[in-house]
């Protein structure tokens, strides 16, 4: 029974829509989708003659609700919908939210249950939270069918799926069509979720003329502490921690208190800036105020501090959090194992793992697990970074794909190349998905050890297995073509991205330039540039120094010196690299007219930008 139960839930899937017909079919099914029938197949204990909410109290894991759900399904009547939706909402609290969608199915599908708006709303949030927004979409049409009005509610799932999507523009746009068009009522939830969302995408800007608009309108929609805190946070984040306290300053003129999330992000914010004395005073500020810091303010100052190399100073605020009767929890001792790690003090990050911890009875996690391993491999210590990776699992904990990539490149920096194509093997064996930067360290791992055959190998594999692949991937392997000599092989590449449907960034331009004036051929490296333009791809620094070096270095003076002119119109100048090499021709070139004349020019320039 334990066997079907085992092999039937690990069918969940979510890549493809629910089908089935209620009224005319809304959703197409891709790939089989199981029905929820097998539930019924299995489940320990009935719950028939049990009251539902006492049963609802019970609900510790799926199984439980699973059980239940067979027991509801069974009776007749069968319980109202009000029933059912408390259970795939406890459901969806469970995370189970794959196996909440399929509830819906086989309680609107098979049963015939005449869902409301708050079971679809249930099924629009499980959809997002499964990231598949636009099935979310789907369900929205039900509502219409029914004659069902979607609420506020049902249209804040479906913004914040979007954002979770990083779908910026389209949340954007649905928003606009909310107010133009007046779907609902909106409410500062509805706004809170949109500039939450704006925030996080990076346009603070934007979040900001929404508050502008929050503070017109009507009552109901003015914005409260957590709105502002959004903002701030974000504008933290950016590093404009001026115009974060600006805004703070303007929630105490409007009678808005601020509270300790308040001030745990400008605390971050200053301490990211490293402007310690301020921080030192918002602190003194805060406790006079009343507001009380908690794990989460010692935390960003134990991080802040453990960035900036303070690692001692880290373990003094540790202190003071025990003092103050606050327990420093894993994300504190994290913070204090990656700066210990950061300046090579691996005893000590590996203590604070061993003994800190489990003095204070905190379990590390896997982040734990994943900063020392990061650490050992910095430190070439790649026997102890293996070591730790094979007792993770007597930890009682499982190996993410963080794991996985932090090792991964550890170990071909070593050089030990077959050790980790069987790793990377091992991880899919596994079912740990490879994610962007697994490919990246990957790719770069074998050109960077002398095997750019084999990346290519990987490339047209994962080309054939139909793997989403980015254009940084392809810039690793032209490259490692690029730098073993190969520059046909590398044009050949760089060519074929757009058949690919890739385009070359300013990265890729720049390596093949490079590559190009290294093998000597000066005209194409310029015909790139001026591909580059075409594809409205902008030059920068290091395209114009590293094209300027080859003319330099190929004698062809007089070009390298238009070459500078042009960079020097566009505000960009020479690294000193190139300055250098200008010098070295200086004394090698019997005072040739045009490098003398380059460096007249460059010297005041590029002295004043040293100094």
């Amino acid at each position: 029974m334990m066997a079907t139960k085992g092999f039937f839930l690990t069918q969940f899937s979510i890549n493809s829509p629910i089908s089935c017909v209620y009224g005319n079919s809304l959703f197409s099914s891709h790939s089989p989708v199981l029905s929820l029938s097998v539930f019924r197949c299995f489940g320990s204990k009935s719950a028939s003659n049990c009251n539902f909410h006492e049963n609802m109290k019970n609900i510790k894991k799926l199984d439980d609700a699973i059980c239940l759900y067979n027991d509801m399904s069974r009776m007749r009547p069968l319980p109202n919908v009000i029933q059912f939706n408390q259970l795939l909402s406890r459901v969806v609290n469970l995370k189970e939210h794959s196996a909440a969608i399929h509830l819906f199915k086989d309680i609107s599908c098979n049963l015939g249950v005449s869902v409301n708006e708050y079971t679809m709303t249930i099924a629009i949030n499980s959809y997002c939270l499964c990231n598949r927004v636009d099935f979310g979409f789907s369900i929205l049409g039900w509502f219409f069918k029914l004659g069902c009005v979607p609420d506020v509610f049902t249209f804040s799932t479906l913004l914040k799926g979007l954002f979770r999507e990083n779908k910026i523009n389209e949340a954007q746009e649905l928003f606009r069509k909310m107010v133009r068009e007046g779907l609902c009522e909106l409410d500062v939830i509805t706004y809170g979720t949109v500039i939450d969302g704006l925030c996080k995408a990076g346009n603070v800007a934007m979040a900001i003329e929404l508050l502008g608009v929050m503070e017109k309108g009507r009552r109901i929609c003015k914005p409260n502490t957590h709105i502002y805190n959004m903002v701030i946070n974000g504008l933290c984040k950016d590093r404009m921690i001026d115009s974060a306290f600006k805004l703070f300053d303007e929630m105490s003129e409007k009678g808005i208190p601020p509270n300790v999330v308040t001030y745990n992000a400008l605390l971050c914010g200053l301490c990211n800036l490293s402007h310690w004395e301020e921080a030192k005073m918002l602190l003194k500020k805060m406790i006079d105020y009343k507001i009380y810091p908690n794990v989460i303010t010692f935390n960003s100052l134990v991080d802040a501090l453990c960035k900036e190399g303070l690692v001692d100073e880290a373990e003094d605020v540790i202190n003071i959090m025990k003092q103050q009767n606050l327990t420093p929890n894993v994300v504190t001792y994290n913070a204090l194992m990656d700066g210990y790690c950061l300046q090579g003090r691996m005893d000590k990050a590996r203590n604070v793992f061993d003994y800190s911890m489990d003095g204070m009875n905190i379990a590390p996690n896997i982040q734990s697990c994943n900063i020392l391993i990061n650490g050992y491999c910095r430190k070439k210590k790649i026997d102890d970074a293996m070591h730790l990776f094979r007792e993770i699992p007597r930890k009682g904990l499982k190996h993410d794909v963080t794991t996985y990539n932090t090792l991964l490149q550890g170990m071909f920096r070593c050089g030990r190349d077959s050790c980790t194509l069987k790793l990377f093997d091992e991880m899919q064996a596994v079912g740990i998905k490879p994610d962007f930067y697994t490919y990246c360290n990957v790719l770069d791992g074998l050109c960077k050890n002398g095997q750019v055959e084999r990346a290519l190998m990987l490339l047209d594999a994962l080309e054939c297995k139909g793997e989403h692949l980015h254009i940084s991937h392809y810039t690793i392997v032209v490259d490692g073509l690029c730098e073993a000599n190969q520059i046909d092989a590398a044009r050949a590449l760089f060519t074929h991205l757009p058949l690919k449907g890739l385009q070359p960034n300013v990265v890729t331009y720049n390596i093949l330039i490079k590559g190009c004036c290294r093998n000597g051929l000066l005209d194409e490296a310029k015909d790139n540039l001026l591909k580059m333009e075409q594809a409205s791809v902008l030059p920068d620094k290091i395209t114009y120094n590293a094209i300027v070096q080859g003319n330099l270095k190929g004698g062809k003076y007089e070009d390298a010196a238009k070459l500078y002119e042009e960079m020097d119109a566009k505000g960009f100048s020479l690294d000193a690299s190139t300055f250098e090499l200008l010098l070295d021709l200086l004394g090698t070139t019997e005072k040739n007219p045009t490098i003398y004349k380059m460096i007249q020019k460059l010297a005041p320039k590029t002295f004043k930008q040293q100094v």
